[in-house]
């Protein structure tokens, strides 16, 4: 279970703090995963982005520019 401390009735702040935890969690992205059915063909594919975008990232942090 996840408490944020509200200090000096400084409640923006503590629902930022908060939002911040449930980003890092990926608790947004469950939420709205579960928001409406999806089709299996369309998990599938979901995945197969999610791979292909990780893919390029981590080649991304990878590569290297020579000459520059």
């Amino acid at each position: 279970m996840v408490k944020v401390v509200v200090r000096d009735n400084n409640v923006d702040a503590a629902l930022r703090v908060l939002g911040n935890i449930h980003k890092k969690e990926g608790i947004y992205r469950l939420l709205k995963g579960r928001a409406r059915h999806i089709k299996p063909t369309e998990v599938r594919k979901l995945k197969r982005e999610e791979a292909v975008r990780r893919a390029k990232k981590d080649a991304s942090k990878r590569r290297t520019i020579f000459g520059f």
